[in-house]
């Protein structure tokens, strides 16, 4: 029986003091994720526009577009009165009018310009043609731009 204790506590022994056994190789695992980021930078002109004579391709402003979706993104140009210039003088009627963002023309409530791509620092010109109307009344006539990035 002490023979079986020795021999029990030399292997113990002999396991406890050998030498872990170790692969040759390990892998880590290296992650990020770059959450999609779209931006746009409006800068109005303060332009005033020639309702009278009309006026054409006024620049009123600059949009810079950020946007870092691979797929692209679509910029959208809203009016708050329907694409028309709009007066509360009595008698005044609204003036339709077109806008042209980064070379694409629109009227009405609303139009889009797609990008097929990431973009950063893309500096787009933003301008107004009004017809003339020598018969409009007198007032001052108003509308909104809103310029909306979104990914695709």
């Amino acid at each position: 029986m002490i023979r079986r204790i020795a021999a029990a506590s030399a292997l113990v022994a002999a396991l406890i003091s050998a030498p872990a056994l170790a692969d040759t190789s390990g892998s880590i695992r290296l992650s990020g994720t770059v959450a999609q980021t779209c931006t746009v930078a409006v800068t109005d002109a303060g332009a005033t526009l020639n309702i009278l004579s009309g006026s054409s391709n006024v620049a009123v402003g600059s949009v810079v577009e950020n946007c870092n979706d691979g797929a692209g993104y679509t910029i959208t140009v809203a009016s708050a009165n329907n694409g028309t210039l709009k007066s509360s003088a009595t008698g005044a009627q609204a003036i339709s009018y077109t806008t042209t963002y980064d070379g694409t023309s629109g009227s009405g409530s609303s139009f889009a310009v797609t990008r097929s791509g990431a973009q950063f620092n893309k500096t787009a010109a933003v301008s107004v043609t009004v017809p003339a109307n020598a018969q409009a009344i007198a007032g001052s006539y108003a509308d909104t731009l809103t310029i909306t990035i979104a990914g695709k």
